[in-house]
């Protein structure tokens, strides 16, 4: 996977990675902890190469940057947020199917 189509944000660079790209971008809050974020983890590749150039995808360790999930109120993992121009256009918080996601991103495309 190329770093491109799937890249770790931290709090230092949210607001350059996410709030202020050219294409829109779907944000999965996770941890390693986490079950569900575990089993979401190889949709959201495929997705991340099916909707490559279109869409970026951008992974948040909440362990890791507490700040940027607390400023979206997120309260339980996984969560993905889509933003677009810089507002939030969607939100799926727990695991979902792959058709959920798809759908979603197909809203913005």
């Amino acid at each position: 996977m190329s770093e491109e189509k799937l890249v770790h944000v931290k709090d230092r660079d949210f607001e350059s990675q996410v709030l202020q790209s050219d294409r829109p971008v779907l944000v999965d809050f996770w941890a390693g902890w986490c079950g569900p974020c575990m089993a979401i983890g190889p949709i959201i590749e495929e997705l991340a190469s099916e909707y490559d150039g279109k869409i970026k995808f951008a992974k948040v360790n909440v362990d890791e940057n507490p700040v940027t999930p607390g400023k979206f109120g997120i309260r339980a993992i996984p969560t993905l947020i889509l933003f677009k121009d810089g507002k939030i256009v969607d939100q799926i918080t727990g695991a979902a199917g792959k058709a959920t996601f798809k759908a979603m991103l197909d809203r913005v495309c």
